[in-house]
């Protein structure tokens, strides 16, 4: 899966909804079939989310395309996979996932509904949300289930289920989930994923604590956020963007290691710290998620 910033939810029930979501240029939009949508239009909304897809495609847009289907134990995730995977469709954002066995499970259907859609196999890539206990302590294996597993979103937001299901008392500031959230970016990196999310903030006009928010999630190493709201997008963008100073210092250590390597050193001074290979490698590492951000903003 490419790396997207920002990831906004926008009802399936509410095909209008996703023009308006697009003028905000967030990096993916996820088409809720989920808590979203009131359990009356759940059938109606499959035929509009997968209308959507097929309507942002045709428009040219190479935003990219998540659908949040029903959980595995509702009994309507296969009715959900049947009508939204479809040519366009980018992934699953999978709700509710316990254990590595959902995994395996949405893994089988989505297989089978790329076959009959003659889509590539392994095309619609799976985020995997973890929002209880056993998903936290699970989270390692959970992300290695499948091949087509490519992140995790650890989502503790207020009030969400993750608070319900262990009960401690949500701050802003965050310290009772470092943890939780902690857990999710080593799992992630623990499968060998490159794409950890964070979950959501849910002050609508709070734009100096959703950046501040945003900004402690990135230091603890996660790439994108899930956002509820079109005027989180801009912030949340910003946020993960690279530092284009920080690549540039990226880019001239790499070069002054190359060149320290053809004298024959394995280190050198560079701005006045003693660096290696081990500093090339992530500078490395940085300035190719970078390209993959601006290829990804490009096309």
């Amino acid at each position: 899966m490419r790396p997207y910033r920002s990831l906004l939810f926008v009802p399936g029930h509410k095909g209008d909804w996703v023009e308006k979501a697009l003028r905000a240029r967030p990096d993916a939009l996820i088409l809720d079939l989920e808590d979203a949508v009131p359990a009356g239009e759940k059938e109606a909304a499959r035929a509009v989310v997968a209308d959507s897809i097929r309507r942002v495609r045709a428009a040219g847009h190479d935003v990219g395309l998540l659908v949040r289907p029903n959980g595995w134990t509702t009994g309507l995730a296969g009715f959900d996979l049947d009508a939204v995977v479809v040519d366009g469709l980018d992934g699953l954002l999978l709700p509710k996932v316990d254990s590595p066995e959902d995994v395996v499970r949405f893994d089988a259907l989505v297989g089978h509904f790329e076959r009959r859609s003659s889509i590539a196999p392994g095309t619609v890539e799976l985020l995997a949300t973890l929002e209880t206990a056993p998903a936290l302590v699970a989270c390692d294996r959970i992300a290695a289930a499948a091949p087509r597993m490519a992140g995790l979103l650890g989502s503790t937001a207020r009030d969400g289920d993750v608070v319900a299901a262990l009960g401690y008392e949500w701050t802003a500031e965050g310290l009772e989930t470092l943890y939780l959230r902690s857990r999710v970016v080593l799992g992630t990196r623990a499968a060998g994923l490159d794409y950890p999310v964070c979950g959501l903030w849910q002050e609508l006009r709070d734009l100096d604590g959703l950046r501040e928010f945003a900004a402690g999630n990135r230091r603890l190493g996660f790439r994108g956020q899930v956002v509820i709201h079109p005027s989180h997008v801009p912030v949340v963008n910003d946020v993960f963007a690279p530092d284009p100073a920080e690549l540039a210092r990226f880019a001239a250590l790499v070069a002054a290691f190359e060149e320290a390597e053809r004298r024959g050193d394995g280190a050198v001074v560079f701005g006045g710290e003693h660096i290696d290979a081990a500093h090339a490698n992530r500078a490395r590492q940085a300035l190719a998620f970078a390209a993959r951000l601006d290829q990804g903003a490009d096309s």
